[in-house]
């Protein structure tokens, strides 16, 4: 089992190009500079041009010789991810999919398409993304797909009867929600690779706790009271960074593995191998799921 994993730990990546969404702040820029630095082609998905332009040009500060391009995309906007995965598609090779950009307890809001936010930029947007990037990481040998849940997952439910959130809405349900089905959806897209033969890797991580702008849609009393409190304790951005870097990367992963912070609780710390719930490994759920995603993207 990998324990103790920091991004001192990733090994050269010279030859390999890796798409990263969310890639201009946080645990993505974090992923970006890394995987950059050590001599990827990191192609950084991203919504804001100017800020996709400011973070590329902050990992060419540090990395002179670093390879990246830009890739627009919204993750709420189906036509934006079939957009991007055309532009990615088009690269000579992809050996990694980071799905690394989420919301997190937003308000209720509906997507470019009608998916209710959280489910439809934290599940939907990277289920089609994957789909249609799969052909070029299958093309590309032992290519990994990494998706981004959280320790949230574990009081996730899927509400099949109510996806939309027409019925009722709490932002955290919502969001426990989009988190249980990024596992159901990387288990579920291992167990299809595995069947088929293929070389590619499906794996998962989460941050644990981490200080980044996540956290703008919490209640008032938790931004203004709790957190000057429990911050010290949260992993920096670039120590979060390390389980999604230890799936991306370490040469030992298997398909179907779950990467998150090695302290109490997988609260913070260096990167081991984690364990997801019962209700995350139930193979009819996630098979349901897939299905039920399959069809409300066209994918």
């Amino acid at each position: 089992m990998i324990t103790n994993f920091t991004d001192a730990d990733v090994p050269d990546q010279r030859g390999k190009t890796i798409f990263i969404t969310g890639a201009n702040t946080g645990i993505g820029f974090e992923c970006a500079m890394v995987l950059a630095g050590k001599g990827a082609r990191v192609l950084l998905g991203c919504r804001s041009p100017e800020k996709a332009e400011a973070a590329r040009q902050r990992i060419v500060a540090a990395h002179p010789q670093a390879d990246v391009v830009l890739v627009p995309i919204d993750l709420g906007d189906l036509a934006s991810v079939r957009s991007a995965a055309g532009v990615v598609a088009a690269e000579a090779r992809l050996d990694v999919l980071i799905n690394n950009a989420g919301i997190m307890m937003a308000p209720r809001a509906l997507t470019q398409d009608g998916f209710e936010s959280q489910l439809g930029v934290n599940h939907l947007g990277p289920f089609l993304l994957t789909s249609l990037l799969l052909p070029k990481l299958e093309a590309t040998p032992h290519s990994r797909i990494v998706n981004t849940s959280s320790n949230a997952h574990k009081a996730g439910n899927i509400d099949f009867d109510d996806l939309s959130a027409e019925r009722s809405y709490s932002a955290l349900g919502r969001y426990n929600q989009s988190k249980l089905a990024n596992l159901l959806h990387t288990f579920e897209l291992n167990r299809q690779l595995r069947e088929r033969g293929s070389s590619a890797l499906a794996v998962t991580a989460h941050p644990g706790a981490t200080d980044t702008d996540l956290v703008r849609h919490l209640p008032t009393f938790v931004v203004n009271w709790v957190l000057p409190i429990v911050r010290p304790m949260f992993n920096k951005p670039h120590e979060g960074a390390w389980p999604t870097l230890l799936a991306a990367t370490a040469p030992d992963v298997e398909g179907g593995q779950y990467f998150g912070p090695g302290g109490f609780g997988e609260f913070a710390g260096p990167a081991r191998q984690v364990k997801a719930t019962a209700r995350a490994n139930d193979d009819a759920l996630a098979a349901k799921l897939w299905q039920v995603s399959a069809e409300l993207v066209g994918a």
